[in-house]
């Protein structure tokens, strides 16, 4: 048997069958070049140069000839290395994927996400190019976990994309797996008697979709692209036609200016778990076929 993940963190839980007589491949591909958020990061200071070292993840190389299993579906360096917008246009329809020790795994299909460009863009904890202890995730190389903390217990959970200091805040999932675990991981911050969430309503906002997958403040800085916890796929059960995106205003950066009304906050349109309509922009034809499937 041998591994076949692209992330050497995974490869002791992970086998797939070899055909008789062959060999696998592996490539190793070196580390990248340097490359919602609504709460503003408090005074800190910075840390350190853009060019934070982080290891290459080694990528197998897959063949016809070997069984196909869901580590096909992991989504590698290359997917990351886009811009914000088009990250965050991309990540709908993908699947989030947390293993817990457990040996559950968690699974929620990506249905709305927030660009946060860094730069000029006053709504992003890197405004200015800013750099603080705790945004350090976002000038790291694509694909790197970012994980703040609002109102002193709630996470958001970010992905840094192309472009200094920029992020996609992951705002709504649509639940596939484990539900049953999420509602009772969101039931834990829930008044005792409260009715009981429907599955819709799991992960309908960046906080309760960290809830919901367990999706912990360790989590910061870690590479998306290796690790053994927390990951993106592809969606084999992806619908075969486009599916309408809706391009509207980010939700609750009141006080970022003319940065407020911009459209950076991408939904699929029709999504019962999407966080929150925006009715005028889907009037005003501020909508696009999601092609990338």
């Amino acid at each position: 048997d041998n591994p076949v993940i692209p992330c050497e963190a995974v490869m002791s839980r992970r086998k797939r069958k070899l055909a008789p007589g062959l060999e696998m491949p592996v490539l190793e591909v070196p580390t990248r070049s340097k490359v919602g958020q609504g709460e503003r990061p408090g005074p800190g200071p910075g840390p350190g140069p853009k060019e934070t070292e982080q290891k290459a993840c080694p990528v197998t190389l897959t063949s016809q000839y070997f069984t196909v299993d869901k580590s096909d579906f992991r989504l590698g360096e290359d997917f990351f290395n886009q811009s914000c917008v088009n990250l965050a246009k991309a990540l709908l329809g993908k699947v989030l994927v947390r293993w817990r020790a457990d040996g559950m795994e968690l699974r929620g299909r990506v249905v709305e996400t927030e660009a946060y460009l860094g730069g000029e863009d006053q709504a992003s904890h890197s405004a200015g190019g800013r750099r603080t202890e705790r945004n350090t995730a976002m000038f790291m190389k694509p694909g790197t976990i970012y994980v703040y903390q609002i109102y002193g217990i709630y996470l958001c959970m970010n992905i840094s994309s192309q472009g200094e200091g920029a992020a996609v805040l992951l705002r709504s999932l649509e639940p596939v797996q484990g539900q049953e675990v999420m509602r009772e991981l969101r039931g834990t911050r829930r008044k005792e008697g409260a009715r009981t969430l429907k599955d819709r309503e799991l992960c309908n906002g960046p906080s309760k979709l960290c809830q919901a997958l367990d999706i912990k403040r360790g989590f910061d800085r870690r590479d998306l692209a290796c690790d053994s916890e927390v990951w993106l796929e592809w969606d084999p059960q992806a619908p075969p036609e486009p599916q309408k995106v809706v391009s509207a205003p980010r939700v609750g950066i009141d006080s970022a200016g003319e940065w407020a009304v911009k459209p950076l906050r991408f939904y699929i349109q029709g999504h019962p778990c999407v966080s929150v309509l925006d009715r005028a922009a889907e009037r005003n034809g501020h909508s696009s076929l999601d092609t990338d499937r």
